[in-house]
Parts: structure tokens; C-alpha cells; sequence
């Protein structure tokens, strides 16, 4: 297959006309607060408002998946980011909740259609995870929150059976919005 020929359809980053959940953990809310504060800064770069975004809170990892399994079902919203941070302790609790944690969030997008952007922090570290919520690596609630835009939009391009897609052709890029840090 040439470039030429390549059809690619993608998700843009314009929030406008979407509805996003947020589902954040309180525990270890000193890192879930910054990467909230990431995830609404680049909703609000792709152009949401306070009015687009619902928030819910839960009390750790674990309950993510069930509380963006039924946001999903009421609300509708395009997107949900599933916020959240396990820090290895001494003993296997870590290894449960991380995997339960993922596999209630993936299963919560299945059953529901809605994509959940997985936004869970898993660190050895307390250093880890404040480097992954806004210090050395960036934050990471930045990046799930574009992520949500480009596949709310991208759901509902599939879910019009492509009307309105407007395939690229080849390698072309995506403007990403600046975190202007």
C-alpha cells in the first residue's frame, strides 16, 4: 500500500459540543489534585468549559472503574479520564489494586462504549509519582486529558460510520496545544 492510498481517520483536539467525566481518587489526592489540575488544563486548551466537564470523586483506585462504569450509563459524556495513584508499599496490595484498577476501567469502556482514559499512576516512588504529575516528566493529566479529546471525537466519527471523517493521507501530524511551561 502507497501513502498515496492510505486512508487514516483521527481524532482531533476540539473539545467543542463534547461532555467530559472525570473520575479522580482522593487517595494519594496530593498527586490525583495535579494531575486533575493537567487533565482540566487541556481540556480547557482543546476549548471546554466548567459546564463540559463533570467531576466525581471516590476514595482510591479500586473504585474507578464502577464510578466511570455508572457515570457512562447516566451522563453519556464523550470521554471519561479514570485519575488515580498506587504507590508500592511492602506488600502484594500494590500488585491487586493496580491490575483490579485497570481491568475495572477497561471493562467499564467495554460495557459502556465510552472511551475511559486511563490516567493511574503506578510508582515504586512517591519521587516517581511527583515527577509524573508535573515535575521532571511532564504531567500525565496534561496528556490524558488530550487524549480524551482526540478519542471523544474519534468515537463519534466511528460511530457516524465515518460521515463527517476527514481522512488524512500519509504521515500527516496533529497540532498538539502548548502547555506554554
Amino acid at each position: 500500500m502507497t501513502e498515496k492510498s492510505r486512508k487514516e481517520v483521527c481524532g482531533s483536539l476540539s473539545a467543542a459540543g463534547l461532555r467530559f467525566g472525570v473520575v479522580v481518587s482522593r487517595f494519594n489526592s496530593f498527586i490525583t489534585e495535579r494531575l486533575l489540575a493537567g487533565a482540566r488544563e487541556a481540556l480547557e486548551r482543546c476549548g471546554a468549559t466548567d459546564a463540559q466537564i463533570e467531576e466525581l470523586r471516590v476514595p482510591g483506585a479500586f473504585e474507578l472503574g464502577i464510578a466511570a462504569k455508572k457515570l457512562a450509563a447516566a451522563k453519556r459524556p464523550d470521554a471519561v479520564i479514570c485519575i488515580g495513584c498506587v504507590i508500592r508499599g511492602d506488600t502484594a496490595h500494590y500488585d491487586y489494586v493496580c491490575s483490579e484498577a485497570a481491568r475495572g476501567i477497561q471493562l467499564a469502556q467495554m460495557d459502556t462504549g465510552v472511551p475511559m482514559i486511563f490516567c493511574v499512576l503506578t510508582c515504586d516512588t512517591l519521587e516517581q509519582a511527583i515527577d509524573r504529575a508535573g515535575a521532571k516528566s511532564g504531567n500525565k493529566g496534561f496528556d490524558a486529558g488530550l487524549a480524551a479529546v482526540e478519542m471523544a471525537t474519534l468515537s463519534k466519527k466511528l460511530s457516524a460510520g465515518g460521515a463527517g471523517a476527514s481522512p488524512s493521507r500519509g504521515g500527516g501530524s496533529r497540532k498538539r496545544p502548548g502547555r506554554g511551561r
